[in-house]
C-alpha cells in the first residue's frame, strides 16, 4: 500500500559546523541548495500533492537566501517549518527575519550526557533563549537525551514551562561500533534508554507512544534471528541539497528534480521500496506531540 506523501524535508545546506558525534544525517556535502533548483522542486512536489516543507540542514540559517526559500514555498501554497540549531547572534537574526512566516520552529538541543557523548554545546537553556527571541506561533524544543538525571529533568521542566514552548524528546541512537568503542553492551544501551524514559516520564508524563518508539528502536537495532525490517511508511519525502528527491533520507532510490514530471510523480506516489532503519526511525515518527518527534520537524540540524 502506498503512503501519500504530504510533506518534505528539505536540506538547505550540505554542511554543518555542529558535527555531533552521534549525528545521523543522511548526506553531507559542500554548498547550499540552489534557489532555482528549489523552486523547481516545490513545483514538482506541489503537483504530487505535497502540502508543506520543513527546511533543515546542515544549518538552514546559514543559507544566503533563506527568506526567499520561505517566500517561494508560500507562493506555491505550502506551509513552511524549520529545524535549526541557531545559537549565534547572526543565526538568530537570520531566523528572526523569517520566523513570522513559519508554521513552527524546532530548535535542537542535547542533554548533558548527550553533549558529552556527541561533543556538542547545544544546551536546552540556549535553545530556549533562541525560541524566546523569535515570533513564531508554535515553538518546539527538541532534546536528544542520554544519561539523564533527576536534577537535569527538573531544571528542563521548569525551563520549558516558564518559556511556554513545546518539548520533544529523542534518545541518542548508537551504532554497534560506538557501543564497542565505549565498552557498552547492547543490554547497557537498552537499560539506559529506559532509565532515561523513566526520568522523563516523572517530569513530563510521557504517553505510551514514546515507549512504543523505544521498542521499535530495540527491534530495529537488535533484531531477533531472522527478523525483517518493515517497509517505509513515511508521509514525508526528502530533498537533498543537490536537488534529488528520496522517499527516505536514507533511501537508495531517488529521482532528480530535473526528471520528467511523470517520473517524479510516479516516484512520489508509488509504494516506497525502502526499509526502515534505526537512523530513519529516529526522524520519522507518526505524530507531532509533546513527547514525539515527527518527520516534518525533527530532522537533525
Amino acid at each position: 500500500m502506498s503512503t501519500h506523501v504530504r510533506t518534505a524535508l528539505v536540506s538547505t545546506a550540505g554542511h554543518c559546523k555542529v558535527a555531533c558525534g552521534f549525528c545521523f544525517r543522511a548526506d553531507r556535502a559542500h554548498g547550499f541548495l540552489d534557489t532555482a533548483t528549489y523552486a523547481r522542486t516545490l513545483s514538482r512536489l506541489k503537483e504530487a500533492g505535497v502540502e508543506g516543507v520543513c527546511l533543515t540542514g546542515g544549518e538552514p540559517t546559514h543559507h544566503p537566501h533563506l527568506r526567499q526559500l520561505v517566500r517561494l514555498a508560500h507562493q506555491f501554497g505550502m506551509s513552511v517549518s524549520m529545524v535549526t540549531s541557531a545559537r549565534t547572534a547572526g543565526e538568530i537574526i537570520a531566523l528572526s527575519q523569517v520566523a513570522h512566516l513559519l508554521a513552527n520552529v524546532t530548535v535542537s538541543a542535547d542533554s548533558q550526557g548527550a553533549m558529552m557523548l556527541g561533543r556538542t554545546t547545544r544546551t536546552a537553556a540556549s535553545g530556549v533563549e533562541t525560541l524566546r527571541a523569535i515570533s513564531t506561533e508554535t515553538k518546539i524544543l527538541h532534546v536528544t537525551c542520554w544519561d539523564l538525571n533527576d536534577e537535569e529533568c527538573q531544571d528542563l521542566a521548569g525551563l520549558v514551562s516558564g518559556a511556554g514552548v513545546e518539548v520533544q524528546f529523542s534518545p541518542v541512537i548508537l551504532d554497534e561500533r560506538t557501543l564497542r568503542r565505549d565498552g557498552r553492551s547492547d543490554e547497557d544501551y537498552l537499560v539506559q534508554q529506559h532509565l532515561d524514559a523513566d526520568r522523563l516520564d516523572h517530569y513530563f508524563n510521557l504517553s505510551g507512544r514514546y515507549r512504543a518508539y523505544l521498542r521499535e528502536l530495540r527491534d530495529l537495532q537488535f533484531p531477533v534471528t531472522g527478523g525483517k525490517r518493515w517497509g517505509c511508511r513515511s508521509a514525508a519525502a526528502y530533498v537533498t541539497a543537490d536537488g534529488h528527491i528520496r522517499r527516505c533520507p536514507y533511501g537508495k532510490a531517488s529521482v532528480n528534480v530535473h526528471a520528467p514530471r511523470a517520473a517524479i510523480r510516479h516516484f512520489l506516489t508509488a509504494p516506497a521500496q525502502d526499509r526502515v532503519t534505526p537512523d530513519c526511525a529516529a526522524i520519522c515518527r507518526h505524530s507531532n506531540t509533546s513527547d514525539d518527534s515527527s518527520a516534518s520537524c525533527a530532522a537533525p540540524a
